[in-house]
């Protein structure tokens, strides 16, 4: 590896590296010089994860853990996205292109050695559409045949839901109607095969808190197995000796480490506590320094997502459209992208991002103060007199509360208005949101797979992560009749619909669409960019360098 010509002045000391890595000894080796000579991965990864069960969690620190803990019947490629086999070995595909026969491997097997089985995935499938467990995901199961009306309660008997075990190695999979990205969508934690034994025997098969996912319980099948938990502290999976793969697997294990200061962040990759940062974006004051000086480790990447804020519909003022579409015409993303963030970043005048599948989204709306303060005259509030005061909430980051602050001033600004800024560690926050106990709340989404439909069923009035309250059946409908059309033309056209519903009542705030920004140590191999912020750790490894 070429060193950095950025001077590495900050220097962690021993006692605080002995506390992250194991075998630590009085000659102190940084976490880097460490996981090189050890093949183990040290990863800068945002936050304390949700949970490490895949039908509970919905956030990012959650998902880099479990995707190397489980894996699905594919999986992207980490270079191309393309769908490829994982624990189903090969698939065909009926003529009607609603059926889907998979193959298991022959040695695909759980992490105590027990086979994966087909009848594996259907009880697992089943679970993450039980109505009792509320899975924030399940709608993303729809596409199979009669999901839906299962988790709606609608019919009651598994059997009619399109997931049969054939035998043991043989599943068969009936979707309600084409679906172009279904083999996509397989890697998907909410398709993740789960271990049905472990789970029965530390809770009931429909319970949201169970002692299941700790270290000394949890059966996983993917590339690593969990080895230890620390809250707040540090994750540590190792490599996983009955994975159907695991003599590709060159990495023995990953280290996670929740930091959610930017700064802090930064200065463990600089002093060699970590090789990499997984959260999205990193400080935003570094950005021009590893431009100018080492730009060799920084990774910069256009990500298909969006940046956007949240409303609360269950709140006055909020519930008036008048006032959503205040707010969101008197933002200047502008500025914000340029004189804030610094890092690419593009302003959003549609909720969905423009993307190569031919979704290009018209914006119905732009900056405009001078029409923002008419509405907001309009609903009651004429220079913003008489206007509550009310929150922007956001878990704990030191850039979101850059643009909260940056909103919170063109807010006061444009339309006399004052917002307060409260920010909630990660578990709190989303909590908070699934609650609804907030009154604007930012949030960002990583595209889970590679079509418009992503983004549009997260504002489904019915939707797990919808957060906002808001319900419209006349979009409800839209969204449906896309998921169910095949023609390509006609469905792009049913969500133009869908965007035009959107810019016409404001449930959100579109603000910018992300850029991906992270520090990556050029021993870390296989690590490839790509437009949804996926990486597997099956194919990275450490290439041996001198520090």
């Amino acid at each position: 590896m070429q060193k950095t010509k950025l001077v590495l002045t900050l220097l962690f000391t021993c006692a605080a590296v002995c506390t992250l890595i194991s075998g630590c000894s009085k000659n102190e080796l940084t976490n880097v010089e460490y996981g090189n000579q050890n093949q183990i991965l040290f990863v800068a990864n945002a936050d304390e994860p949700q949970a490490l069960d895949p039908h509970i969690t919905t956030g990012e620190p959650d998902f880099h853990v479990i995707s190397s803990l489980f894996e699905g019947l594919t999986r992207l490629n980490g270079e191309t996205l393309a769908p490829e086999p994982a624990t189903a070995a090969s698939w065909v595909i009926s003529d009607d292109k609603l059926t889907y026969t998979f193959t298991l491997r022959d040695n695909a097997a759980w992490s105590d050695g027990e086979p994966v089985t087909a009848e594996d995935f259907v009880w697992s499938w089943r679970r993450a559409l039980t109505p009792a467990l509320g899975n924030l995901y399940a709608y993303m199961m729809y596409y199979v045949k009669n999901a839906e009306a299962y988790n709606t309660g609608e019919i009651t008997d598994f059997d009619l839901v399109g997931i049969h075990a054939l035998d043991a190695k043989t599943l068969e999979v009936t979707l309600a109607s084409p679906t172009p990205f279904f083999l996509q969508l397989l890697d998907h934690h909410s398709y993740y095969p789960l271990p049905r034994a472990t789970i029965e025997k530390h809770g009931d098969f429909d319970s949201r808190v169970s002692s299941w996912t700790l270290p000394e319980n949890i059966v996983s099948n993917g590339a690593f197995k969990l080895s230890s938990w620390e809250i707040n502290k540090l994750i540590a999976v190792d490599k996983n000796p009955h994975y159907w793969n695991a003599e590709h697997i060159k990495l023995e294990g990953v280290r996670f480490l929740p930091i959610n200061d930017k700064q802090a962040e930064e200065r463990a990759f600089r002093s060699g506590q970590v090789h990499l940062t997984y959260s999205p974006q990193m400080a935003i004051e570094k950005i021009a320094t590893y431009k100018k000086e080492a730009p060799e480790l920084l990774r910069v990447t256009q990500t298909y997502s969006n940046y956007y804020y949240l409303i609360n519909h269950t709140r006055k003022p909020f519930d008036d459209v008048r006032v959503r579409k205040a707010l969101a015409y008197s933002i200047d993303r502008t500025s914000l992208v340029e004189n804030i963030l610094k890092g690419g970043e593009v302003p959003a005048y549609t909720f969905v991002p423009a993307d190569k599948q031919g979704h290009k989204p018209v914006a119905h709306f732009s900056e405009n103060v001078a029409l923002a303060k008419q509405l907001l005259a309009e609903a009651g509030f004429p220079n913003g007199e008489g206007f509550p005061s009310f929150e922007i909430l956001y878990n704990t980051d030191d850039n979101h509360r850059k643009v909260a602050l940056a909103i919170q001033q063109m807010w006061r600004q444009n339309l006399g208005i004052e917002a307060n800024l409260l920010n909630q560690e990660w578990k709190v926050y989303l909590d908070s949101q699934t609650s609804l106990n907030f009154d604007v709340a930012r949030r960002g989404w990583v595209a889970d797979y590679l079509d418009p439909s992503n983004f549009y069923e997260l504002l489904l009035s019915y939707g797990g992560n919808s957060n906002t309250g808001w319900v419209n059946t006349a979009y409800d409908k839209v969204v449906e009749d896309a998921r169910l059309e095949s023609d390509h033309l006609k469905r792009m056209a049913l969500f133009e619909q869908a965007n035009k519903i959107i810019a016409d009542e404001m449930p959100v705030i579109p603000i910018y669409f992300m850029t991906d920004l992270n520090l990556v140590r050029s021993n870390v191999k296989n690590w490839y960019d790509n437009v949804m912020h996926r990486h597997h750790f099956n194919d990275v490894y450490l290439e041996t360098e001198a520090n």
